[in-house]
C-alpha cells in the first residue's frame, strides 16, 4: 500500500458542486466522496446493468475522520476500510489520487478569511464589486461573516476566473455552495465529535476530472420530490416546493448551474433558491445560458445531449418499480477554449497547439465523440437517498411499472433542449 494511503487521503472542498445539500469532498484527482447514505449505497452495489452507464462509477467505502493539523486546522482524512474489500484503497489504482499533503488545500478555520479575501473576485450582477481604490476600506469594513452571508445569500453571481502569470487555464478556488455544504457539514461534524468521529463516506468517480473549466447544470427530476418514508411535515414542504416550481408543470427544475462565459472570463452560478422561483419561460432562458459561451450558443453540445437523454429514457421505460424520487441529473461539458485534453489527442488530427479560437471549438467538438476519453458533454444521474424498488425489502411501500414523474421530465427537457437547437437565431 503506498504510504499516502496508510497515513490516510486528506479531503478537499469539491469546488465544481452546484446542488444538493450533501458534502461532496474530493478525495482525488478523479476520485469525489460523500457521506454514506445506506439507501444510496445499496443502489450503487446492486445497480441494474442498463443504469451503469447514466451513473458515476462506485469505487467503494472509506472511513473519514475529523483531525487538527499541527497548525490547528480542521481537516477530514480519508482511511481505507479493511472490513469492505470493494473500499480496500490498495485495490484500487489510485495512484492519481494519492497527492502530497503539501499540495493539499488547508481548510476548515481558513475557510472564512480565504473567502473574504476572494470576494473580490466576485460580483452579484456582473460587475465587478469593488473598484481598486476603495477595495481594500471596503473589504476590512464588512465583518467577515457578513461577506460571507452576502455570498451565501445571492442566488445569481458571478465570479472572475483569475488567470495567472503562465498560461495555465485559471481555477476556480471557491464555488459559493459547495463552500455553504461545507461549512454547515463541518459544523456538524464539530459538534458531533465528542460522540463519535468517524464517518463512512463512498466514493464515485468525479465526473469534471477530464474538463479545464467545468461547466454544470443540476436538475432536479421528477414531478415529486418526497420518499416514501418522508414524514407529514417533509411530505408538505416537498410537495409545495414542487407546486411553487417548474417541477409540477414541466417534471423538471433547476437545482443549481456554474458555467463559463469566455466573453468576460467569469462563471456564473445560479442556485437552487433560483431555480425555484423561475417559471417555464426563465427555466428555458436559463438552458439556453447554459450552452451559451458569451460569445455564441454551443450548438455543438445539443445533439449529443439529446442523444444520451434519449438512451436514458429508453434504459428508464426498462427500469420495472424503480422510482428515483429528488434524484438529480448532471449536465457536464468543458467551458474552456483551451482544452486539456488537446496534445493527447493528435492522433484525432488536432495539432499539438491548437488556437485558441471559437473555430477550433467547432473542430474539437465534431472529433471529440471518437475519443472516448474525453467525452464532449455528459449526462449523468446522481443522488439516489430516496430511491427505491421492489428488490429493497425493507421498504414497506413497492411501486409498480416505470418512474411516469421521471421519464416526464426528460420528455420535457428532450423538447425543450431540442427547441434550442432548432432556434436558428442567436
Amino acid at each position: 500500500m503506498s504510504p499516502a494511503v496508510e497515513k490516510g487521503v486528506m479531503l478537499e472542498p469539491f469546488v465544481h458542486q452546484v446542488g444538493g445539500h450533501s458534502c461532496v469532498l474530493r478525495f482525488g484527482e478523479q476520485t469525489i466522496c460523500k457521506p454514506l447514505i445506506p439507501r444510496e449505497h445499496q443502489f450503487y452495489k446492486s445497480l441494474p446493468a442498463a443504469m451503469r452507464k447514466f451513473t458515476p462509477q462506485y469505487r467503494g467505502v472509506v472511513s473519514v475522520s475529523f483531525e487538527e493539523d499541527e497548525e490547528g486546522n480542521l481537516c477530514l482524512i480519508a482511511y481505507p476500510l479493511h472490513s469492505d474489500p470493494a473500499a480496500d484503497l490498495e485495490n484500487k489504482d489510485h495512484s492519481t489520487d494519492c497527492e502530497p499533503k503539501s499540495k493539499m488545500l488547508k481548510w476548515g478555520k481558513m475557510l472564512a478569511s480565504s473567502l473574504l479575501v476572494d470576494s473580490e473576485n466576485y460580483s452579484k450582477d456582473g460587475r465587478i464589486r469593488h473598484s481598486r481604490k476603495d477595495k481594500d476600506k471596503s473589504v476590512h469594513m464588512l465583518p467577515e461573516d457578513m461577506e460571507l452571508e452576502w455570498l451565501q445569500q445571492a442566488e445569481v453571481l458571478y465570479y472572475r476566473l483569475e488567470h495567472s502569470h503562465s498560461n495555465a487555464v485559471p481555477q476556480l478556488k471557491h464555488n459559493p455552495w459547495s463552500l455553504k455544504c461545507h461549512q454547515q457539514h463541518l459544523q456538524r461534524m464539530k459538534e458531533n465529535a465528542k460522540h463519535r468521529n468517524q464517518y463512512k463516506f463512498i466514493l464515485l468517480e468525479n465526473l469534471t476530472w477530464q474538463h479545464t473549466v467545468p461547466c454544470v447544470l443540476d436538475l432536479k427530476m421528477g414531478t415529486r420530490q418526497h420518499g416514501d418514508d418522508a414524514s407529514e411535515e417533509k411530505k408538505a414542504v416537498q410537495i409545495r416546493k414542487c407546486q411553487q416550481s417548474t417541477s409540477a408543470s414541466i417534471g423538471v427544475r433547476l437545482c443549481g448551474m456554474q458555467v463559463y462565459q469566455s466573453d468576460t472570463g467569469q462563471l456564473m452560478f445560479m442556485n437552487k433558491y433560483h431555480g425555484r422561483k423561475l417559471t417555464l419561460p426563465g427555466f428555458k432562458e436559463a438552458l439556453f445560458q447554459f450552452f451559451h459561451s458569451g460569445r455564441r450558443l454551443r450548438r455543438e453540445l445539443l445533439s449529443p445531449v439529446l442523444s444520451r437523454l434519449r438512451d436514458m429514457q429508453a434504459a428508464l421505460e426498462g427500469c420495472e418499480s424503480y422510482r428515483f424520487y429528488s434524484s438529480s441529473l448532471l449536465i457536464i461539458y468543458d467551458g474552456s477554449p483551451h482544452r486539456k485534453h488537446t496534445r493527447r489527442r493528435t492522433e484525432d488530427g488536432l495539432s499539438e497547439e491548437d488556437e485558441d479560437d471559437e473555430e477550433d471549438e467547432e473542430v474539437e467538438a465534431r472529433l471529440s465523440p471518437s475519443d472516448s476519453r474525453s467525452p464532449v458533454v455528459d449526462v449523468r444521474m446522481i443522488d439516489f437517498a430516496h430511491t427505491t424498488c421492489r428488490h429493497y425489502r425493507e421498504d414497506s411501500v413497492v411501486h409498480e411499472g416505470q418512474d411516469s414523474g421521471y421519464i416526464f421530465g426528460l420528455q420535457n427537457l428532450i423538447t425543450i433542449i431540442s427547441e434550442l437547437e432548432n432556434h436558428s437565431t442567436d
